[in-house]
């Protein structure tokens, strides 16, 4: 029996029975399915978070002072060692990586405009702020050094705070806005950022010049967090270890002791984010693929009765001189074709479940590795699980299988 022969009489025989030969493959559709849906969400969340921690910025380090406890007879006092100016020039001037750093306050403040209030993040930051964290304006200008040590009240808005305060955002540049009880003017509108990392909105935001925000809004010379970009990818690791010696030096430190600050890596925030991703996936598409298992149990089961249906006929090709190894490959074929069609109804689906979920606002993204590894585990499975019914079928004597009632 030829290759086309033998492929036109397994297809036959699947096709005398199509509403069997259908759920005999749903094990495997859902099992290649399942595999590809699962590794596709992982696969999407994992870019997301990516984006998401890039747009933070390009090659960003954040710097971060450490909370230490301190009692005070019966209370227990939380201290932040806070950041000096003196801090963030020592850092500038000697920093051999640095593409942009500055001092960053924080706080939460309600800010009114012409046609709305809301509770919104207040930033006094640098004019480098923006450079280094890759962030545009895209209508008006961004504060300068003089706006800075002259302590100018003045404000750049994120989009939502500027629709939120003026309904047209376009129409807040060189407006007035009251954070608190100081007036500001509006000179600058961000570009928009989106969600950030933790998903809150980052542009729900308005910045102001480092010095005015100490000044006049949080009443203190302390600097929460310094931000700092480094001129190439491949410095991350030498910028972390040079701006911590700077930095020690600066808050005098002595060798031997802890540092009294944190420096976060942005390359470790996403690999950190990435292996969990992964192990996820993994975890997923581990559980998703035992529906493969159990498809190719089924797909086994229904060729043994397939065989003892199939004895009688069995008995007359090996009586006109068919060969033992011409009937174990024509079950095994009818096996391996069983799996494959499953497998790529299996694909088909996965593919139509993704375009649903992305369309809602899902991301995933099909790797074409899992998807050819998915097929080929299909092929795996109806030849793992078809040689047994197809070997039974190969070993039955002619004589016994013709009087097979």
């Amino acid at each position: 029996m030829n290759l086309v022969q033998l492929l036109a009489t397994c297809f036959r025989s699947i096709l005398r029975n199509r509403m069997r030969s259908l759920l005999t493959s749903l094990g495997v559709i859902i099992g290649v399915g399942s595999v590809i849906i699962m590794v596709a969400l992982g696969e999407g969340s994992q870019r997301a978070i990516e984006a998401r921690i890039t747009a933070m910025g390009t090659n960003l380090l954040q710097v971060m002072p450490r909370r230490n406890m301190s009692r005070s007879g019966q209370q227990v006092m939380m201290r932040m060692n806070a950041f000096t100016k003196k801090d963030i020039q020592k850092l500038r001037d000697e920093s051999t990586y640095a593409a942009a750093i500055s001092g960053l306050v924080q706080t939460s403040a309600n800010i009114t405009g012409g046609e709305g209030n809301a509770q919104v993040t207040v930033q006094g930051v640098e004019p480098d702020y923006v450079i280094a964290r890759n962030w545009n304006v895209n209508a008006g200008v961004f504060f300068d050094e003089d706006d800075l040590l002259l302590r100018n009240r003045v404000a750049v808005l994120g989009r939502t705070t500027a629709k939120n305060l003026f309904v047209d955002a376009d129409s807040a540049l060189s407006q007035q806005v009251r954070i608190g009880t100081v007036y500001f003017t509006v000179i600058g509108l961000l570009e928009n950022k989106g969600a950030g990392f933790n998903g809150n909105d980052q542009d729900d935001i308005v910045m102001v010049p480092l010095d005015t925000a100490m000044t006049r809004l949080n009443n203190s010379r302390n600097i929460n967090q310094i931000i700092m970009s480094v001129v190439g990818k491949g410095y991350m690791d030498a910028a972390q270890k040079e701006a911590e010696l700077i930095l020690r030096e600066s808050r005098n430190i002595p060798d031997g002791a802890a540092s009294d600050f944190d420096i976060m890596n942005q390359a470790d925030m996403i690999d950190m984010a990435s292996a969990t991703s992964k192990t996820l996936t993994t975890l997923l598409a581990a559980i998703a693929g035992v529906s493969l298992l159990v498809g190719g149990i089924g797909i086994m089961n229904i060729m043994l009765v397939s065989v003892t249906e199939r004895t009688r006929e069995i008995g007359i090709r090996m009586a006109v001189g068919g060969r033992k190894r011409d009937i174990l490959f024509q079950f095994l074929t009818e096996s391996v074709i069983l799996s494959l069609m499953g497998g790529l109804l299996g694909i088909g689906m996965a593919f139509l479940a993704c375009r649903i979920l992305s369309v809602t606002g899902i991301p995933t993204a099909i790797n074409p590795l899992i998807v050819t590894i998915s097929v080929m585990f299909a092929a795996a499975v109806g030849v793992i699980f078809g040689y047994y019914p197809a070997l039974k079928a190969a070993r039955l004597y002619p004589i016994d299988a013709l009087r097979y009632e």
